[in-house]
């Protein structure tokens, strides 16, 4: 099965509520188009399945076949989010404000991890202070590009620097 990871980040968004489940239909369909589906009995349901309540349990059913524990981290997929986020921004569908709605949902789900502090915090501040847009803007690029090149959490953390980060404030 090729291309799991998007189901998972779709599944991920979908949870969190960032998504629609059409995404996760979207996959199955073009896992039929390209004749990906290995005869998988979900992939057809997911493809025709409509809502949160059938997509969900389908797509966990066949995360489950393909990863069973090996599982993507949830710290992960939520750093796929932030460069899927980051295009959005850039391509003015994102903005601060909306940004920090979801970063405001997000951090503490995640359970507060030490990647999100000041991305999480520039961007609150820069809803109201314009000194913070900036600081947000450079943060924002730096953990972005992290994610962008992160095969995995371990990976990921290899590169990250709490100092570079605390270097995105105001001068």
């Amino acid at each position: 099965m090729e291309q799991l990871t998007e189901l998972e980040i779709a599944v991920f968004q979908l949870r969190m509520g960032f998504a629609l489940a059409d995404r996760c239909v979207d996959w199955a369909v073009e896992r039929l188009h390209l004749d990906q589906e290995g005869d998988d009995l979900e992939v057809v349901l997911l493809a025709s399945a409509r809502g949160v309540d059938e997509v969900l349990p389908l797509a966990d059913v066949i995360i489950e076949r393909y990863r069973g524990t090996q599982r993507l981290d949830q710290q992960f997929l939520a750093g796929k989010f932030i460069v899927e986020l980051r295009a959005a921004y850039l391509a003015g569908r994102e903005s601060v404000a909306s940004l920090d709605a979801i970063l405001t949902r997000l951090y503490p789900a995640l359970a507060y991890p030490d990647w999100l502090v000041m991305l999480s915090r520039n961007c609150e501040y820069a809803t109201d202070v314009a000194d913070f847009e900036q600081p947000f803007e450079d943060e924002f690029r730096y953990i972005a590009s992290l994610w962008a090149q992160a095969e995995s959490l371990a990976a990921f953390e290899s590169e990250y620097s709490r100092h570079t980060s605390n270097g995105h404030d105001i001068r």
